[in-house]
């Protein structure tokens, strides 16, 4: 006889390593978010498929979004294949190929900007700040994703943009998080709040590490956190 209280849980299917440290953020958070709603020993079905930061990195500073879609795309195949029931792609830069791994699959693409959305009109906000690579804050397909639920957005300047791209591949990508840089983007936030952000998205999975609540007088979208739980509601939902 079954000893299970509760329904078996929807797999999770994670693309990760991109980078490696906010891998290890989704699957603390999903786990632990787990635990605390079913209790004891839970934890999730979570299937996980991490590439190699290096060659991805690479391949965006050629921009060769065609060949990053197809190896995203190949891992999403692969984890449907394992049995995930979603797919998360663990990275805010790399939603730039969403739709063509959502074209891959035949299971839900949980999108990092539609919760992230969700949680800013939640809070009858309809203008933010956007920090996150070069590629996020410059290129359309982060901010026309906002832009279509409703919500403006800004963006630091040039010398903000190149600070904030340089602190997450040269610092949090490789695990250092240094005082510093801390003040340098908490002046880059006030920067937002003086073009009228109402809130700052952390609009790529390392911010976390070095900016939280009590850093920044604006509220703070942690898009690793929303994305994290999204996926526990979607693999806890009934059936």
């Amino acid at each position: 006889m079954s000893t299970l209280t509760h329904p078996q849980p929807r797999t999770i299917g994670l693309i990760g390593g991109m980078s490696w440290e906010s891998t290890a953020l989704y699957y603390q958070i999903i786990n632990r978010e787990v635990a605390r709603r079913l209790g004891g020993l839970h934890s999730a079905s979570l299937h996980l498929i991490s590439l190699d930061f290096a060659d991805i990195a690479a391949r965006q500073r050629q921009q060769d979004w065609d060949g990053m879609g197809d190896i995203l795309a190949s891992a999403a195949q692969r984890l449907e294949a394992s049995g995930a029931d979603c797919v998360l792609i663990g990275t805010n830069t790399m939603h730039r190929v969403a739709p063509q791994v959502r074209s891959a699959i035949g299971v839900p693409l949980l999108h990092i900007a539609d919760v992230t959305a969700d949680a800013i009109l939640a809070q009858g906000l309809n203008k933010v700040g956007l920090l996150g690579t070069r590629f996020t804050m410059e290129q359309p397909f982060y901010v026309d994703c906002l832009k279509a639920r409703g919500i403006e957005v800004v963006v630091p300047d040039e010398a903000g943009r190149a600070e904030v791209h340089r602190i997450i591949f040269e610092e949090l990508c490789q695990g250092r998080v240094r005082p510093e840089s801390r003040v340098a983007l908490q002046a880059i936030c006030a920067g937002l709040a003086g073009q009228g952000a109402q809130g700052v998205v952390l609009g790529c999975t390392e911010l976390p590490m070095i900016l939280g609540a009590a850093d920044v007088a604006l509220p703070l979208f942690d898009t690793t956190t929303l994305h994290a739980l999204a996926a526990v509601a979607f693999a806890l939902a009934p059936a």
